[in-house]
């Protein structure tokens, strides 16, 4: 499925089954000699079946078709290896490009760190395990290796009667990157500001204090004159400021909920998620699937590093576990 906004801009929605998510949105720029595909779907035949329909019926030639990734998520990146041509150009940010290149040439060594952080913070083993197998990100992930263009912050790419600049905005990933067509007011926001669901801000070993980076990204692209926001899912925004200010307040409402949760008893994060009000179907923390105790984990993680950042609670080290203690 897809629709027109803008003279040859268009959303396709890309379909994720059984994802809470529901679907991507990714969005065509048809260009007189070249086009640009922002975001692809996840590397699965549910997604790529739609894309190449709606591709097909847009007249679009893959040949002369570039693509630019807001970040490495799966659901953003995963399909991109069955669509690029000898032709194409995959624009990526450079620090999200070199991750993703560490990550094809040792997925299990990526896998350790992940399980040594999550399990220290309290995640049984055995629970991780299954999060692992029912994660769609692991399952779904781009499995190849892809030559990249590196963009920095600032680097223009020209799509079209589109001239897009890269605004950095890491937080929900270590690089994630935004495109801003200041001449439209357009922003693509990807997974940085979504509509009426909240960006998983969680943990990870690349971006130290993942929430804080997140929050001073949300100011960057506050002061942008924008008309309409392009997210990675759900509905389209023409409020960014009011949105921003209200992922804050939600991140702030977090905050106060782990802390209150330390203050009763020293915990370990794992201890500390079941006090979190996660926006989910299961009427308590054990009745959550597993691969979304992973995503509740990452998030409840990264709440206590900038409750420690800040000096609300430090950590202390117990047999291998991680505790955190109010100050």
């Amino acid at each position: 499925m897809f629709e027109k906004f803008f003279p040859d801009l268009y959303r396709i929605e890309i379909p994720l089954p059984k994802n809470p998510l529901k679907a991507l949105n990714a969005y065509l720029i048809k260009g007189h000699d070249r086009s640009l595909i922002v975001d692809t779907g996840m590397n699965r035949e549910e997604c790529l079946h739609p894309m190449r329909a709606s591709l097909e019926k847009l007249g679009v030639d893959l040949n002369r078709t570039d693509f630019f990734i807001t970040h490495l998520h799966a659901d953003h990146l995963g399909l991109v290896e069955n669509l690029i041509t000898e032709t194409t150009t995959v624009y990526f940010g450079s620090r999200e490009a070199s991750i993703f290149n560490s990550i094809i040439g040792g997925i299990e060594k990526r896998q350790q760190e992940f399980f040594a952080l999550l399990n220290s913070n309290g995640f049984p083993e055995d629970e991780l395990k299954k999060a692992l197998n029912d994660h769609p990100g692991y399952r779904y992930r781009s499995k190849k290796a892809i030559v990249f263009a590196g963009v920095n912050e600032g680097d223009v790419i020209h799509a079209g009667n589109y001239s897009l600049t890269c605004i950095e905005t890491p937080g929900h990933s270590p690089g994630h990157m935004c495109l801003y067509e200041k001449g439209k007011k357009i922003l693509f926001s990807g997974d940085h500001i979504l509509s009426n669901i909240t960006p998983n801000i969680t943990c990870w070993p690349d971006l130290p204090n993942t929430l804080n980076a997140y929050l001073k990204s949300l100011d960057k692209v506050y002061t942008l004159d924008v008309d309409l926001v392009l997210p990675g899912h759900r509905s389209l925004m023409t409020d960014h400021k009011k949105r921003i200010r209200e992922l804050k307040e939600h991140h702030q409402d977090r905050l106060n909920e782990a802390l209150s949760a330390v203050k009763e008893e020293d915990k370990t994060a794992w201890d500390v998620a079941p006090y979190i009000a996660w926006d989910i179907r299961a009427r308590s923390w054990e009745e959550f699937p597993p691969a979304q105790k992973w995503f509740a984990m990452g998030e409840t993680i990264a709440h206590l590093h900038y409750l420690e950042a800040d000096g609300k609670i430090r950590r202390i080290s117990e047999d291998g576990k991680i505790i955190y203690t109010a100050v």
